[in-house]
């Protein structure tokens, strides 16, 4: 008995909720934002390192030509991921990022884990932007940095880079120092790098699609130089898996477009809107990636790309002396802009997170002159300046990858699961053998959703989860075995795709709960499904050194919350003082420093000073919630 209850203590502080009394409409945020905006907007943040390195860097080494499919796969991917993201955001109408919407609408270990894994996609983002601008001086210094940091300094370690990149390293605790002194982005600097970012894809397009063969596209194994391995030629020299493996990391270059799906407080018609300027937006995206890498690859063999630099390799072979230097310093000027973007937000997150007392509360303090997080920036600016230094560009992007997609992945999950449930109104339900096999097939036509209804769902989706695993691990191990020569792995595949769509099926027939939301993804359950299973497909795509690199990732991230997190949670602390005290007044000692229950509202109240002097940090949360 006691064991059981330890069981459940733990289970209900994995899944405790963040308070939220704001439902949207007391919002002080104007809406202003119109369909242009919006796309303007995704368009903008995601724009990147992905143009100027990724489309050369997969070509090079994983898809060929081939990889404009790689793009469109995981433009596919994140469309539906992207739509999930917009409903989980209209779940909780207030600005804010996915560890907010968890927090308030799945949990706190759900919580914990996006936000962990948005600190990954920071600081990976920070790290990988710093090395590719690396890339970018280094091929016009003619790779002699390079060649001199390998010679002195070479780190023959399989799972690290070369040689260590202080060049990266010094950017990056520059950015962060000037950030923890309180330099803001400047609209009017966004607005010129942004402008010159498009004008150096332009520059490309019409330079590069001057010198454009076809014939590149198609070329013999037996014109492939000795020595060089270049698959087997053609459009699809790697084949499928190529194709696969690419799209992987190619997810990389549509990081950021999500960023839509934050703005339900200040879009114009947002039901509308938003949806509408995600797919504006991934369209543009994917027609500017697709463009590069046409013209990249059919300008220059794919197997002759530098993966690091690709324009000003190109510019370099076709003897394009003015265009390399005037495309290379127009990229290290846009790169600037995105690595002080991928910088920005990493601290905010640390700062949320510490302040909700799930990871150490000291990242919290803010400077009284500065303003800003200190202590959060500096520590975010050396994890990443390190990663920076020690990694490569390959495997940052992977390592990237691999954290966004198990965010988005969980953001699927999660509109599955509250689209089913309805905390206000649900019902109990007799759960017997009779009434399950009844309730799967909804015999009785239910319109509400019961608690038998949701367990379904539940359990449908962990079902349906592990059923996608192992679809990917046959996909991805025996790729050559999809053949009528070999009939067990077809069956096992029909088998398998069978069960998952059976579980589509299931889920389709559960009643659903009926809140008015901004946005709603539509064909549910079947969008968010085939979000699941994209998203582990992809991550199943990348290398075992990526899946390594992210468990001790994680792992260290699971440590500091079930030592740390789990116990001195701000939210763990109001609900038990409210459990144990009622609505008297008491003092919060242990947990929330300096915090006290006002027994006249059964509202808890916060009084600890200030970190902020120009901001009052006085907030409150129903403790009616739960």
């Amino acid at each position: 008995m006691r064991q059981g209850g330890r069981i459940d203590r733990f289970w209900i502080a994995l899944t405790r909720k963040k308070r939220n009394e704001d439902d949207g409409s007391d919002s002080q945020l104007a809406r202003v934002l119109s369909l242009l905006d919006l796309t303007g907007l995704g368009v903008g943040s995601t724009l990147g390192l992905g143009v100027y390195v990724l489309a050369g860097s997969v070509a090079y080494e994983q898809a060929g030509p081939a990889v404009v499919i790689s793009f469109l796969v995981a433009a596919v991917a994140s469309a539906i991921a992207a739509l999930c993201y917009a409903e989980f955001a209209a779940r909780v109408p207030k600005a804010g990022s996915a560890y907010i919407y968890s927090y308030v609408s799945i949990g706190e270990f759900a919580a914990f884990t996006i936000g962990w894994n948005l600190i990954l996609e920071y600081v990976i983002g920070t790290s990988s932007v710093a090395r590719g601008m690396s890339g970018y001086i280094d091929e016009l210094a003619g790779k002699k940095i390079s060649t001199a940091l390998k010679e002195t300094m070479g780190m023959n370690v399989d799972f690290l880079s070369d040689y260590p990149d202080f060049f990266s390293f010094v950017v990056v605790l520059i950015l962060a120092a000037l950030l923890a002194y309180g330099v803001k982005e400047s609209t009017l600097m966004n607005n010129i790098f942004t402008g010159v970012n498009l004008c150096v894809i332009a520059i490309v397009l019409v330079a590069g699609g001057m010198n454009c063969d076809p014939a590149n596209w198609m070329i013999k194994p037996e014109d492939i130089p000795k020595g060089i391995d270049a698959g087997v030629g053609g459009f699809a020299p790697y084949g499928f898996a190529g194709i696969m493996a690419g799209a992987a990391k190619c997810f990389y270059g549509f990081v950021g477009f999500d960023c839509i799906a934050t703005t339900g407080e200040e879009a114009k018609n947002p039901s509308r809107n938003i949806p509408l300027a995600i797919v504006i937006s991934l369209i543009i995206i994917f027609l500017a990636y697709f463009g590069i890498s046409t013209v990249l690859t059919m300008a220059l063999p794919y197997y002759l790309q530098n993966p690091d630099a690709p324009f000003p390799h190109l510019f370099e072979q076709l003897e394009w002396h003015a265009i390399k230097w005037i495309v290379s310093i127009g990229a290290i000027f846009a790169l600037c802009t995105s690595l002080l973007g991928a910088m920005f937000p990493l601290p905010r997150v640390l700062y949320a997170m510490s302040t909700d007392g799930i990871i150490y509360k000291k990242l919290r303090t803010v400077h009284p002159k500065t303003q800003t997080p200190v202590l959060a920036t500096i520590l975010a600016g050396l994890l990443a300046a390190t990663m920076a230094m020690l990694f490569n560009l390959q495997q940052l992007i992977d390592m990237m990858s691999i954290g966004t997609l198990l965010a988005y992945t969980i953001v699927a999950v999660s509109v599955l699961v509250l689209r089913y449930e309805d905390q206000t109104l649900m019902q109990s339900a007799t759960v017997t053998i009779p009434n399950v096999f009844r309730q799967v097939f909804n015999v009785d036509k239910l319109k509400s959703p019961t608690t038998l209804s949701s367990s379904i769902v539940k359990f449908g989706i962990c079902i349906f989860a592990l059923l996608v695993c192992a679809v990917c691990t046959i996909l991805v191990l025996a790729t050559d075995e999809l053949s009528a020569e070999y009939p067990g792995t077809l069956a096992a595949i029909s088998v398998l795709g069978a069960c998952m769509v059976f579980l589509i099926i299931v889920t389709a027939l559960q009643p659903t709960e009926n809140t008015k939301l901004t946005f709603k993804v539509p064909l549910v359950p079947l969008l968010p499904m085939l979000s699941v299973f994209f998203n582990l497909y992809l991550m199943f795509q990348l290398d075992a050194g990526t899946w390594v690199r992210f468990a001790v990732w994680i792992v260290i991230g699971y440590l500091i919350y079930f030592t740390y997190g789990i116990k001195h949670s701000v939210e763990g602390a109001i609900a038990k003082q409210a459990a144990v005290n009622g609505n008297g007044i008491t003092i919060v000692k242990n947990g929330i420093d300096n915090n006290a229950f006002d027994g006249s509202n059964d509202k808890f109240v916060s009084t600890v000073p200030a970190e902020n002097p120009r901001k009052s940090s006085k907030n409150s949360y129903s403790l009616n919630n739960e």
